[in-house]
């Protein structure tokens, strides 16, 4: 009997651990269970239950084995990665360097991307199979971030991809991966199933089954969460942290992250269509071009406001790409303060004493109090003469226009898929060069600054950190401080919830994936 009570009370303790179910609600709405349609952190973190990258991103954003076991430079042109050996795509085919090849060629060019991965995948000219456990990257310039770039997306099958549609990874057909889970089922706008794959390369997965939810609008994330529905939520409203934090059994966890929350302004068409008189009517010229009115736009803004009264004291306010601690920052460039008189001369002194009237565009279902910051804004303008509406969206409607160039004037966010402004920079500051994996498709700003791209040219090639570093640095004061190219509000901080007996481990890069969680 003794004996058999040690058991039962072995397999209550160990059940939980071994076989059980998690369910997930994010509130970053995902548009593909294709790992290459959408360079989108929400994107991403669905993806990487399924697929694996050959790099890995740890949750302080460092480079770790993924497919790949190690890496080194052979030279300043050419990159050596030692591949895993005996790893399996789901159905049981062995994973290859010819299937690394395949995704090369493919994830630059799927057809209908909002916003792809060329970027990351662009500066390799030719890719060399050594033999079955070695490639070779073989680029025109120094690439530093190489190891990095090889973490910012997932290797696909070519067994499983050739000839596939990005409607042949959301139905499931082709989203056959190496990764710790094998997806069950997709439903866009809705959620994904998946089952653990138990001969998966990493660390054993407790998760037999795990449901990832989107559940965009915050309170009923927060309800579902307090009702039992899913066991861990991410992107915690901010003015219910407090409450949150007295109910014994949920637990909250909090990390400052990377993502940068922007102002994306039209600084070079000769006209936008957002920017009008007090009739309504196109201004002859567009008022946003003008630096001093993007400073005074930036300076009508109250940062520590939204920090202290929408925040809750959950964002960092910013001036630059890079937070506090992180490469590339700055400590020499603060926030703009808060100083609307200023705002108001240097209007006058753009010939606009009058001020003008504005539209702000946004989502209000992507970021922390999106519309509420949204909002608030567009108050703090109209008080110095900018009289500003605000039209927010569902973030699927709010980045297929985006992409179409109609706003004048944005907001929107970006983390940095290297933990380095490389990526800010490419999307905010160089000009256009989609060749090149250069300029922005998704958050067009039509900034273009030959010194600019000159020093993000340097920067790129730059092996040693703390020169590249420095060269950071040069451009951020160019684009974000001198010139406004964008106008940055503040850095999130990162908040989960979960339910007692659930341990969660925070990601620099924010996003939620099951492998983060352990039951206690």
């Amino acid at each position: 009997m003794r004996g058999l009570k040690a058991g039962v009370a072995l397999a209550l303790v160990a059940g939980p651990a071994a076989a059980a179910d998690l369910a997930i609600g994010v509130g970053g709405a995902f548009t593909s269970m294709d790992p290459h349609f959408h360079d989108l952190s929400p994107n991403h973190a669905l993806v990487q239950h399924v697929f694996d990258s050959l790099v890995m991103a740890d949750n302080d954003a460092r480079p770790s084995p993924g497919l790949a076991l190690s890496w080194r430079a052979l030279d300043e042109l050419t990159w050596e990665f030692k591949l895993r050996p005996g790893v399996r795509w789901h159905d049981g085919s062995p994973f290859t360097a010819d299937d690394i090849v395949f995704t090369f060629a493919r994830a630059p060019n799927v057809p209908n991307s909002p916003t792809g991965l060329g970027q990351y995948i662009r500066p390799v000219k030719r890719l060399e199979i050594v033999d079955a456990e070695t490639i070779r990257l073989h680029t025109a310039e120094p690439v530093p971030l190489i190891p990095m770039f090889m973490s910012a997306f997932t290797i696909v099958s070519r067994r499983h991809g050739e000839g596939a549609s990005t409607s042949d990874y959301n139905s499931g057909k082709a989203a056959i991966g190496t990764g710790p889970y094998r997806l069950q089922s997709f439903q866009l706008g809705d959620r994904a199933t998946f089952t653990r794959n138990p001969d998966w390369w990493g660390p054993q997965q407790p998760w037999d089954r795990v449901t990832y939810r989107l559940i965009a609008n915050d309170s009923a994330r927060v309800a579902a969460l307090q009702s039992g529905d899913v066991d861990a939520i991410d992107a915690v409203p901010t003015r219910d942290v407090a409450r949150l934090s007295q109910i014994p059994r949920l637990r909250i966890t909090s990390r400052p992250g990377l993502r940068l929350i922007y102002l994306s302004p039209d600084v070079m068409r000769p006209t936008t269509p957002f920017a009008t008189d007090r009739n309504g009517q196109v201004l002859a010229q567009n008022p946003l071009r003008d630096v001093r009115v993007r400073r005074a736009l930036s300076l009508a803004i109250n940062r520590d406001g939204i920090r202290t009264q929408l925040m809750e004291g959950h964002s960092r306010p910013a001036g630059q790409p890079a937070p506090e601690g992180a490469i590339g920052y700055d400590p020499t460039i603060p926030p703009d303060p808060y100083r609307p008189d200023e705002a108001r001369r240097l209007l006058a002194e753009a010939g606009l004493p009058d001020g003008f009237n504005l539209t702000l565009h946004g989502p209000n279902d992507r970021y922390v109090n999106d519309d509420g910051i949204a909002q608030a804004i567009a108050q703090m303008w109209t008080r110095v003469g900018v009289r500003t509406q605000v039209a927010t969206m569902p973030a699927s409607v709010f980045f297929s226009r985006s992409a179409r160039d109609e706003f004048s004037i944005w907001m929107t966010g970006w983390s940095s898929s290297t933990a380095e402004p490389d990526t800010s920079l490419v999307q905010m500051v160089a000009t256009p060069d989609p060749p090149r994996g250069r300029g922005n498709v998704l958050r067009p700003t039509h900034y273009s600054n030959p010194e600019a791209d000159a020093i993000i040219d340097r920067a790129f090639a730059t092996i040693d950190q703390s020169a590249r570093e420095a060269l950071y640095r040069d451009v951020i004061r160019i684009g974000y401080q001198r010139d406004l190219a964008v106008i940055p509000l503040h850095h999130q901080v990162n908040i989960w919830a979960t339910r007692q007996g659930l341990r969660y481990s925070p990601r620099l890069q924010e996003t939620t994936r099951a492998t983060e969680f352990r039951p206690e």
